[in-house]
């Protein structure tokens, strides 16, 4: 039987790796994710405080950044915070580590894996920001034990994030956002910074799209962008 927590998370996630990593791209997983990873071996209060050099005002949390497009952007346009990118797809760490090179970015982190091992390394109250954008939607009733936005990881985001922080969550499957808003209203550590349903099609400025999002969009699904704040 399964010994340890994180042998014990149900999947979340589809899978870890595309087509074949071409050479320049196999030398980034190499070279670059071991200096830009984060050690869950370290106590999470010293590793938060030296991790980013020079040292940030707060640091954000992305899971699941996909192919990095909001990761990057919120680095280059928030140079005083830090950001740490959970993704468990090798393409799309590797998109992230190139746009880290090209760009000279000191301010990101990469977690390679699952990120529920990270939210519960981390510290309290130790997270100002976090972004859940268009989660794997494990359609099938089945399997929506799956999906990772649930009571259970509000919780632990609860745990992390600092009072008034805020907690962005984006989703094109309708009865996802309906679950969402559910676990929400019943975990209780949330609460809505937006007026209503009329805001929850607008990101924002501050909020730049992610080619799923643009994806889901030419194919005529509905997106929902939440915000929420940590009471």
């Amino acid at each position: 039987m399964p010994s340890t927590q994180s042998e014990r998370d149900l999947r979340s996630y589809g899978r870890r790796r595309g087509r074949r990593l071409s050479t320049r791209q196999a030398a980034l997983l190499e070279r670059d994710l071991p200096r830009l990873a984060i050690s869950l071996s370290q106590p999470s209060q010293v590793e938060l405080d030296r991790v980013f050099a020079p040292p940030v005002a707060e640091v954000w949390l992305e899971i699941g950044f996909g192919g990095a497009e909001h990761l990057i952007w919120q680095a280059r346009a928030n140079p005083h915070v830090g950001l740490i990118g959970c993704e468990p797809f090798a393409d799309g760490v590797v998109k992230a580590l190139s746009a880290i090179e090209a760009a000279n970015l000191s301010n990101v982190r990469i977690h390679a894996d699952d990120a529920r091992p990270l939210l519960r390394w981390l510290s309290p109250a130790s997270i100002a920001r976090t972004f859940i954008l268009f989660p794997d939607p494990w359609p099938k009733k089945r399997h929506h034990k799956r999906r990772l936005v649930s009571q259970a990881s509000l919780a632990e985001l609860a745990r992390i994030m600092r009072p008034g922080g805020e907690l962005r969550i984006a989703t094109d499957v309708a009865d996802y956002a309906q679950a969402i808003l559910l676990a929400v209203e019943q975990q209780q550590s949330f609460r809505p910074s937006l007026a209503g349903p009329g805001d929850w099609g607008a990101r924002g400025s501050d909020w730049p799209p992610t080619r799923y999002e643009q994806k889901a969009l030419l194919e005529g699904r509905r997106c929902s962008f939440f915000r929420f704040q940590r009471i």
